[in-house]
């Protein structure tokens, strides 16, 4: 069999508008017997005979649809879980080994899931609630097991942790991900002047990009510098170099290291240093 070989169906597998007249034309469309099933796919698997594959697929669409109703509690249209669901089936039906000794549909099955799985993932939530395997698998667990539309209270939590074998907080963690909602950053399309102050945008600020404290704290700082020069050309020539190596360079001279440089003790230095902070101080502040 040749492996590279795309497979594309024809026929009814995207629901179009009218959902119910899809699911009635699938459901319309003969099952296969075990012996029948059995040559199709030794058809497809040994001689790539695209037809073959066209009719496994297409006996299997109910089975899709069926899957898809279970699936009713995540807020997403039918019609687009039923397509991804279609998805995964051609995608078993191109892996199919007919000399394994199962029904297609036992293979399938997990194809179609992981399909449907991987849209409701990406498209439930804008931000993602599952990402590992260990997340996704209590995600979809949690949404099966859950009796109420209410939290779960400690005896359910400690419960619900047992059965999937995970820790309580694991499960308060993901039932706190799976109650949030999400909010368009700018309102909702429809909202009028009384409601679209509850948007994000009208009260989340970003300050890194207020433009009047920008220009504010670059005058400040252009003014700041421009002083400080003033100041330090008042100075003397050692108070220049004592400030300098000890404050204004990355690697910073000791009181030490200048003592001896100019052979007075380190305290003198300090006085120096001292004196020519208080200068600059006083003529920047006048």
């Amino acid at each position: 069999m040749s492996t590279g070989k795309s497979l594309q169906v024809l026929g009814p597998t995207t629901p179009g508008r009218d959902l119910t007249a899809y699911i009635a034309s699938v459901n319309g469309i003969a099952v296969l017997t075990p012996e029948l099933e059995h040559e199709l796919a030794k058809q497809y698997y040994y001689d790539d005979n695209v037809d073959a594959a066209r009719q496994l697929v297409m006996a299997h669409l109910r089975f899709v649809v069926h899957l898809a109703k279970t699936y009713s509690g995540y807020g997403l249209a039918q019609a687009d879980l039923i397509q991804e669901g279609n998805v995964g089936l051609m995608k078993a039906v191109k892996r199919f080994n007919p000399e394994v000794g199962v029904r297609l549909v036992s293979f399938a099955v997990h194809w179609i899931k992981a399909e449907m799985h991987e849209y409701i993932l990406r498209n439930w939530r804008i931000v993602k609630v599952a990402t590992t395997k260990a997340q996704r698998k209590l995600f979809f667990n949690l949404r099966s097991s859950k009796k109420r539309l209410g939290w779960l209270n400690h005896e359910e939590t400690k419960a619900l942790a047992e059965d999937l074998g995970v820790d309580a907080k694991v499960v308060q963690q993901m039932e706190g991900r799976m109650s949030g909602y999400d909010t368009p950053f700018d309102g909702e399309p429809d909202s009028d002047d009384e409601t679209a102050y509850r948007a994000p945008a009208y009260y989340l600020e970003d300050k890194r990009s207020d433009l009047a404290n920008e220009i504010e704290e670059s005058e400040w700082e252009a003014v700041t510098n421009t002083s400080l020069h003033l100041a330090m050309a008042d100075l003397d020539d050692r108070s220049k170099d004592i400030l300098k190596s000890r404050w204004l360079t990355d690697d910073k001279t000791t009181l030490h290291e200048l003592a001896d440089k100019y052979g007075i003790s380190a305290e003198r230095i300090r006085q120096l240093e001292k004196n020519a902070m208080n200068k600059i101080k006083a003529t920047m502040e006048a």
